[in-house]
């Protein structure tokens, strides 16, 4: 007598029901940035398709909930700014990326995205390029890392980086499931890769022009925790999710413009370095919540309270890298944004100190 199966699959249940016919209706999930720097979504349906983000209604939430309004005045109002197709429900539905908007027509005060999209076409003769390189910890359901011993350690760091094999990378199913739903939403991912700490990977956005970087990549983020969700994983992008001598999570943020691209562009490129530098201290207020336990001048990273620059230096604060000094143009990384900051503040500021700001736009404040 064959034995009965416990095991329910849940997405095989689910995927009856995808495949149903939605009678020409069209289901748009606005996702907006909380009041903690994480994502929230809800679904609207629509009547038809859509083609431009244009045609899509403004819509609100219950802000109260989720840290973006007092509970006497609780409304909230989502502006569509961005439309990618849907991986998840196919089709012609849609995702959509909003801006968070106060009833009085003010921006929320934790709409970062509003202020830096008025730098990016102020200054849209330098054709900013950003290109973000995303890392993440992939837990399990109780908040280990994955494939780790519970409680316990794996062996040390060094096989893990770009491995491959049992033992050597973890949930590997996930990090290509999210990098097939990137590409499916029509988002600019350039590459993963398994990081240094075992169980931590990255993927890269880039290079974007403007603000669609920061646009892309809260999207990235939104697809790798529903993509999770569907494996029941969990991720974290704490900058130091595991304390000792194990690598943290940053976001390494790639920085082009027109003049660092021309013949001779080094020059732009030391001079934006040192302008950086200036403004060290304002940039590291907004470049990620828990930096300090990162940025120890160990794990490839430069000390919190010192700046430093040079070609190749991983332990810099801004490496340019070999190849670019070679050819005297191209880009300069800055290493110092832990893996949580935003998008939007990163390359705000940066436009901010490069190209000076403009008023009404402010970036180097830790909270507006």
């Amino acid at each position: 007598m064959a034995a009965t199966s416990t095991t329910v699959s849940n997405t095989e249940n689910l995927m009856k029901y995808m495949k149903l016919d939605q009678k020409g209706s069209v289901l748009a999930e606005y996702i907006w940035i909380d009041g903690s720097n994480g994502v929230r979504t809800k679904t609207k349906t629509l009547s038809k398709p859509v083609k431009d983000y244009k045609e899509l209604p403004e819509w609100n939430f219950d802000g109260s909930s989720t840290g973006q309004a007092a509970s006497e005045d609780s409304d909230v109002c989502i502006r569509p700014c961005a439309i990618f197709p849907d991986p998840f429900r196919g089709g012609d539905n849609i995702l959509v990326m909003t801006e968070t908007w106060d009833p009085d027509g003010t921006p929320n005060k934790y709409n970062y995205r509003h202020e830096c999209e008025r730098l990016m076409e102020a200054n849209a003769k330098h054709v900013p390029w950003f290109g973000l390189e995303q890392e993440y910890t992939i837990l399990d359901a109780d908040g280990w890392p994955y494939g780790w011993p519970k409680g316990g350690f794996p062996a040390p760091q060094g096989p893990y980086y770009c491995g491959v094999g049992t033992g050597k990378v973890f949930c590997r199913d996930i990090v290509e499931a999210h990098y097939k739903a990137c590409l499916y939403a029509g988002l600019q991912i350039s590459g993963i890769n398994a990081e240094v700490m075992p169980s931590q990977w990255e993927f890269q956005i880039g290079p974007c022009e403007g603000i669609a970087l920061g646009d892309h990549l809260w999207v990235a983020r939104y697809l790798l925790y529903r993509v999770a969700e569907e494996f029941g994983a969990k991720i974290t992008i704490e900058p130091k999710p595991i304390k000792g001598d194990w690598n943290g999570t940053g976001l390494h943020t790639n920085v082009s413009t027109a003049e660092m691209r021309k013949e001779k562009g080094m020059k732009a490129i030391e001079d934006a370095c040192k302008k950086l530098g200036e403004r060290h201290e304002e940039h590291i207020l907004v470049y990620g919540e828990g930096n300090a336990e990162r940025m120890t001048g160990e794990h490839e990273t430069a000390s919190i309270d010192k700046f430093s620059y040079g070609v190749a230096d991983r332990g810099a604060s801004i490496r340019i890298p070999r190849q670019c000094a070679q050819e005297g143009k191209g880009y300069l990384e800055d290493r110092r944004p832990a893996s949580n900051a935003c998008p939007y503040r990163i390359t705000g500021i940066v436009m901010e100190t490069i190209f000076g700001g403009m008023e009404g736009t402010d970036f180097s404040k830790a909270e507006k």
